[in-house]
Parts: structure tokens; sequence; C-alpha cells
């Protein structure tokens, strides 16, 4: 049973952000077709941040009328609608319709601002909800999360997108502008010569299958969660109900006890305390500095894992060519849930610990960015050795900051419900803070420079 739950818990973690994950790793295959082209990415993260408004009201609500809303609820509705969204994706994602002056992807706009609005909601719902469950289930929770990003990766892998091949083309190009050609090669009235000229160029090779069917898998993912949840959601209440019968037959013993047994109190307190000081000492409060130092740690790790990295991982790992920017996205995700699995065998509630592990997530987090700020011409670009670099960086980034959340939860989850509650608005306001300012400079100041690798030169 205990196996069960665990396989539950982490199918239910799976739909926290599957389909949002689903989304991005579908885009290489998604711009080809639809009219924004690639200024698509810049318009989603707009739309996924405005899907914050989810969380701000749930938080709001807690903060102001707590206990007149439940999560439960709230989860089976988010997740039905997000079932809805990725169907309706399947079948409407390249409908266009004509705005202003031109088409634009409107379906695909409004469809994505209900499944963001999905994903942001489950960070303040799905965490409170594990607190229902035994501490031990919040690190499958994690692993699932982590999965979130690792299988709709493999499943756009095996589609094919967003992999490309240098191809030849051969260009015309007008001989009288052509150095190797004189104007008395040419007199007057003969036709215009034209000379060939070759370079190579980068083409999106053919996806396996269409859209229509990856996004119809990822509706089967997010019903997969409803129905995990929903067994979740009765286990839950057979464990309350069980508790309760502890708890009743303890009050019945009590009351048969012997009159004078109960005057005599405990034959040894300090024996009786025992289990209750055990207790005390698990969840013993942390002072206001201490949570103050969680939350910004919360909300700092998302930002860069959420908002900040994501946003140019392309241009720090597409220099080194598509295999080393498939290699670091992929085993990227595989990096997420085993570091939540190591989080199992060694925890560490240390804060100071938790600080250093940060820390050093950060630099390899620093690492890919001034590879993203020297795009297209980073360090050992065209050499093995700043290929393999560039993808360790990117997995021990994710795992470090991965295994961060984790332990980070894992304490709040031992404080309360309420906890696990501004842990999730936390998490969305990092992640926020780190989009809206990552935006502006990959969007409107244009300080990251992309390239074609096939045609790219460094030598100069």
């Amino acid at each position: 049973m205990a196996l069960l739950v665990h396989l539950l818990v982490c199918v239910f973690g799976m739909g926290s952000w599957v389909a949002i994950n689903g989304l991005w790793v579908e885009l290489p295959l998604l711009v080809t077709e639809l009219p924004e082209g690639w200024y698509l990415p810049s318009y989603l993260t707009v739309v996924i941040q405005l899907a914050n408004i989810g969380p701000l009201l749930v938080t709001l609500l807690h903060r102001f009328r707590p206990g007149c809303l439940s999560e439960v609820p709230i989860i089976f509705i988010i997740l039905t609608v997000g079932i809805i969204a990725c169907i309706l994706f399947a079948f409407l994602w390249n409908m266009t319709s004509r705005v202003l002056n031109g088409h634009h992807s409107v379906a695909f706009i409004i469809l994505t601002f209900f499944l963001a609005l999905v994903d942001c909601t489950s960070s303040v719902t799905f965490l409170p909800f594990m607190s229902r469950l035994p501490s031990y289930y919040l690190t499958t929770y994690f692993v699932g999360e982590g999965f979130s990003g690792l299988l709709p990766a493999l499943v756009a892998l095996a589609q094919g997108s967003g992999i490309t091949t240098c191809v030849n083309v051969t260009d015309s190009v007008d001989a009288t502008s052509s150095p190797v050609t004189t104007s008395e090669t040419q007199g007057p009235g003969r036709p215009t010569v034209w000379t060939p000229a070759s370079h190579l160029e980068s083409r999106y090779l053919p996806a396996r299958f269409s859209p229509l069917v990856f996004f119809l898998l990822l509706a089967g993912m997010m019903g997969f969660c409803l129905l995990a949840f929903f067994l979740l959601q009765r286990q839950s209440r057979a464990q309350q109900g069980s508790i309760e019968d502890l708890l009743q037959s303890q009050v019945t013993l009590h009351s048969i006890r012997p009159q004078q047994e109960r005057d005599a109190g405990p034959l040894d307190p300090a024996e009786n305390n025992k289990g209750k000081g055990h207790l005390e000492e698990k969840a013993a409060t942390l002072r206001p500095v201490q949570l103050a130092f969680i939350y910004t740690l919360v909300a700092f790790v998302n930002a860069l894992t959420n908002g900040v990295l994501p946003s140019v991982q392309t241009y720090s790992c597409l220099s080194y060519g598509p295999i080393t920017y498939h290699l670091s996205a992929t085993l990227s995700s595989v990096a997420s849930p085993l570091a939540c699995f190591l989080s199992i065998f060694l925890p560490s509630r240390s804060l100071p610990f938790l600080g250093v592990i940060t820390v050093l997530g950060t630099g390899f987090g620093a690492y890919n960015m001034a590879m993203a700020v020297m795009s297209p011409c980073p360090l050992l670009q065209g050499h093995l050795g700043g290929e393999v670099l560039i993808v360790i960086s990117w997995v021990l980034f994710t795992a470090c900051l991965s295994y961060i959340k984790v332990m980070l939860g894992v304490i709040l989850r031992d404080q309360s419900r309420s906890a696990l509650v501004w842990c999730g608005a936390a998490v969305q306001l990092g992640s926020l803070i780190g989009a809206l300012l990552m935006f502006p400079l990959v969007n409107v100041l244009r300080l990251f420079v992309s390239a074609d690798f096939c045609s790219l030169d460094c030598s100069a």
C-alpha cells in the first residue's frame, strides 16, 4: 500500500507543471507553423505571468478568509480545466484570427492562459494538500514534479521536435555584383548572368507525429494526475479516519483506567513525555529570521530555475550545436528527479548547508548565463571540451537547486499547512520576478544574440 501511495503521489506531482513544460518543449515545432514565429515565446512569457492571478487570489483568500477555501475542490476544478484545455489545444493550436492588420494565434494564446492558470495555481494548492499525508511523501511529490519536465521532453525527442540538420543551400547571385565578374564580360543588352553560390543553413527535420498527437498525450498525462488525486484524496480520508479511531480508542482506554491509577499520575513522567517531546522537537517553530531566509531562498531558487536561466538556455547551448542543446535540456530534466531521490538518502535541514548548495548551484547558473551573453561565440566554441562543460554545468545547476527545493519544502511541511501555502506563493513570486526581469533583456533590449550554428564562424 505504501508503494502504491508513493506512485500516486509521484503521478500527482507530475501534473503540477506538465502542461506548460510540454508547451515549451513543443515550441520549436510550433514556431514554424504559427504566424508569430519566434516572437511566440515572448507572448507566452507574458501570458503565463498573467495567469499568476490564480495563485494570488487563493493566497489572499487564505490570508483574509482562512477556512473558507478548501484546496480539494480547487484541485479537481483546475485539473479538469487542464484536461479540457489540452484536448482543445490538439484541434485548435493552428487556428488563427485576423486582429488589426494581421493574423494571430488567438485560440492558442487563450488556451495557453488557461493551462498556465492550472499550473500556477497548483503551486498554492498541491503543496497544502500534501500536508494531509505523512511528510516522507513530500519528497516523492517533488520527484513527480521533476518528471513533469522530463516526460514531455522525452515525448518531444521521440517526436523529433526541434531537431535540426545542416543543409547545403545553393543561391543564385547576380554576376555583375560578383567580384569575379568584370564589366567587360557583359556587353550592352546582354542578359544578366547568374552564378551559383552555396552556404550551409539549419533546417528542421520533419516531425514523426503531429502536435495533435502530442497534445492528446499531454491530456492523457493530466488525466492520470486527476485519477491519482482522486485516489489520494480517498486515501487521506481513510487515514484521517483511522487516526480519529485511534484517538477515540485512547480516550476509551483512559476512561476505563482505575481511578487510583489516574490519580497517581504516570509512573515515569520522563518516559511518558518522551514521544511527545520528540514530536515537539520535530515540529519546532522556526524563528521569523529563519522563515524569512527560507522564503527568500525559495523565491530566489525558483526565479533562477523558472524565469532567468530557461529564457537564455538556447543562447547558451545552441552556439555549441543542436545536439549539445538537446543533451543539456534532456539531461537537466533527468537531473531534477534524481536530485529529489538523493534527498531521500542524504537529507539535510541545516540552513547554512542549504545556503552553500544554493551558492554552488548559482555558480553553475552564472556560467550558463555568461555563455549566453557571449553568444554566438562562447568559450571553447567548436571544441568538445566546451560542449561537455556547458552540458555538465546545466545538469549540476538543475540538480543543486532541485535538491534545495525539496529540502525547503520538507522543512516548511513540518511547520504547518499555512507554511506550504506561503511556500507556493513564494514559488510563484520568484518565477514572476525572474520572468519579468528577463523579458525586456531578451525581447526589448536584445542583449543576447542568436546565430545559425551551421553558418557560424568564430575564427575572427
